[in-house]
């Protein structure tokens, strides 16, 4: 009888064992895939920044009225912005890093381009999606 005692505690004890890896493998995993979340978040709010600061940039450059794609680099940053004149005198400020892109119409006045102060747009304000990307 003493001997089937000690089988079934060393039954008992490797099924904790078991029971304890499976927990902690599962919770590993779940420590894994936020560590992948919150990396992948901070990228794309990083990228978002900085595409709002590619945006920025881009308002107080000095754009000419033809032609009607221009696109200008930050020499020290990963910035890119691009003025699309359209049709009736419009025009739209593409800003983008990373993925990530933000849009600023205007229009062109005495031959200067002003950008609207109603601010930015976080998404494409054109129905031909095309005229949106940058090139």
């Amino acid at each position: 009888m003493n001997r089937e005692r000690g089988m079934s505690s060393l039954a008992m004890v490797l099924l904790i064992l078991l029971l304890g890896s499976l927990l902690l493998n599962g919770l590993n995993q779940q420590r894994v895939t936020h560590v992948r979340r919150v990396t992948t978040e901070s990228m794309s709010l990083q990228q978002y920044a900085a595409a709002q600061s590619a945006l920025e940039w881009g308002r107080v450059q000095s754009w000419h009225v033809t032609p009607d794609l221009q696109c200008l680099q930050h020499r020290n940053e990963p910035w890119r912005a691009c003025l699309r004149i359209l049709a009736d005198h419009r025009v739209l400020l593409i800003a983008g890093s990373g993925e990530q892109r933000l849009w600023r119409g205007g229009h062109i006045e005495q031959n200067e381009v002003v950008f609207s102060v109603h601010g930015w747009s976080d998404f494409c304000p054109l129905k031909e999606a095309l005229l949106c990307e940058l090139p």
